[in-house]
């Protein structure tokens, strides 16, 4: 395995097993963090970056679907999870999938699989993108869809989320209108052209806000968010 070497978070309450795979996983040159408590592995996966973590179901203080929940709730960096357990039913596989996980490997396994399992979880870019983006004091947050400004609530519709949080994210630079326009409908443009009117209110919520942003509608281009300085 030539692949980069890994970060890897394995929360597994048998002592044997964690050993096992620690060796192996270590010996590929990766970096393994255990916990061997489901409280310890939601501390653990929130507090630092991880690439994967390996999850058990059945840990001595909470079940392992719990866990996965709690960590996804937390985490503002998406971080793929693989559950690794002996409990090989369907229905078992989809209770872990409904709680947010993004592989099932079943015990016992070979931990060659396990590695190229990590591996190619480690490669799916939108796994690890942030939930919370923040420029100086405004604050989005994907995963609600909530905008904070010093602490402050803006109140936006979903549309009016998404124009922000792609203003944000290009600030200081402005954004074109066709791309905008492709963030709202993914191409497939409507028949006539809302955006304007989209900016418009989303301009007159800004301003209701009581926040120090605002649009600017630069020439031929498109538009920029203005108000947060060196952010």
């Amino acid at each position: 395995m030539s692949e980069k070497s890994l970060s890897i978070l394995l929360i597994e309450d048998n002592l044997a097993l964690a050993k096992q795979v620690c060796r192996f996983l270590e010996g590929l040159n990766w970096h393994i963090d255990f916990a061997d408590k489901g409280k310890l592995g939601v501390s653990l996966a929130t507090e630092n970056s991880y690439d994967v973590i390996v999850l058990d179901l059945n840990l001595p203080d909470c079940d392992g679907l719990t866990v996965c929940q709690q960590i996804k709730a937390a985490q503002r960096r998406i971080t793929p999870i693989l559950m690794l357990t002996a409990r090989d039913a369907f229905e078992d596989k989809a209770k872990g999938f409904m709680s947010g996980t993004d592989d099932y490997l079943t015990k016992p396994c070979d931990l060659r699989e396990l590695a190229f399992r990590c591996q190619a979880l480690a490669r799916r870019p939108a796994l690890h993108t942030n939930t919370v983006l923040e420029k100086g004091p405004l604050r989005l947050d994907t995963k609600a869809y909530t905008a904070t400004f010093n602490d402050k609530v803006i109140k936006l519709t979903k549309v009016g989320f998404q124009l922000l949080y792609e203003l944000t994210k290009a600030y200081p630079n402005p954004v074109a209108r066709s791309d905008l326009i492709s963030t709202l409908y993914n191409d497939e443009l409507p028949e006539s052209n809302p955006l304007k009117s989209h900016i418009y209110n989303l301009r007159k919520v800004l301003a209701q806000s009581s926040s120090a942003l605002t649009l600017a509608t630069i020439g031929n281009i498109g538009y920029k968010l203005e108000g947060l300085g060196n952010a």
